[in-house]
């Protein structure tokens, strides 16, 4: 049994804003302890469960924040940038039984704690096949061309809530309450290690691929917080404006739709101003 885990940070214990998640700033050393914490707990319940390897696949911002001393020695990281699929970077090989999204969050536009989809600010909205996707809900429609069920998604309880939509048999743990964007009710790292690791343990009973669905074809519209950044996103081949701040596209598969996805993110990053945005 092989797992892979997809590991953001937003939704780790302990998070609630900013300065605990962008590298270099005045919290992040701390809360990546409490990032690898999570992941490590994961990691430990996944081999409880009769795991053979853990693969680790860092998915937040550098993708290099996690603490790689600290994780349990059988298990492997896969850490920095570019990866030909982003967060679910490894599903791709054909080996993969299953899939955990540890410290993931809600999706832009909808409330939770760091709620956003891939950009923190300009993208208000994404929307896959006419329903607002978050992170977890695009990649989970990308593992699933491969065969690769959600077994394990932690967050906060919005976050959990949420992957009942896309992942309905996966094992959830929320590791905090939502109060507000940057408010929540946290658990202490002991209490949510030990629940991660008991979910994590229990979810390896999930880890059996299935036959790969595409689904497709597939069209995501992305909202933005400026008419220009939609301007700029249509430079990609194959995404048209639908609105003032608003641009779409349509792919056969999720691999394609979600490289895509990446490629309008990247250009509109580009097209950001410091003062206006």
């Amino acid at each position: 049994m092989k797992i892979l885990i997809s590991a953001d940070m937003e939704g780790a214990t302990g998070v609630t804003w900013p300065e605990d998640v962008v590298p270099g700033a005045s919290q992040w050393e701390r809360c990546r302890g409490l990032f690898t914490s999570d992941v490590n707990a994961a990691v430990l319940g996944f081999y409880d469960g009769g795991a053979e390897q853990v693969i680790v696949n860092e998915a937040h911002a550098t993708m290099r924040n996690l603490l790689l001393e600290k994780l349990d020695a059988r298990a492997e990281l896969l850490t920095g940038r570019h990866k030909s699929l982003s967060m679910v970077e490894g599903v791709q090989h054909g080996d993969v039984d299953g899939i955990a999204f540890v410290g993931y969050h809600t999706g832009a536009g909808s409330e939770g704690v760091l709620a956003h989809t891939y950009l923190a600010n300009s993208i208000t909205g994404v929307w896959l096949n006419g329903t607002r996707a978050s992170e977890g809900l695009l990649n989970a429609h990308v593992v699933a061309e491969y065969g690769v069920p959600v077994i394990l998604v932690t967050g906060d309880d919005l976050t959990c809530a949420d992957a009942a939509g896309y992942a309905p048999d996966a094992v959830t743990v929320a590791v905090k309450d939502h109060v507000s964007r940057y408010a929540a009710v946290c658990r202490t790292p002991a209490r949510t290690a030990a629940d991660i690791r008991a979910a994590a343990k229990e979810a390896t009973a999930l880890a059996v691929r299935h036959e790969p669905v595409s689904g497709g074809p597939h069209t995501v519209e992305v909202e933005f917080d400026a008419e220009h950044l939609a301007l700029t996103a249509a430079v990609v081949p194959g995404v048209e404006r639908c609105g003032e701040r608003r641009v779409a596209y349509s792919s056969e598969t999720m691999y394609e739709g979600i490289r895509a996805f990446k490629a309008v993110t990247t250009v509109v990053s580009a097209a950001v101003e410091e003062q206006y945005g």
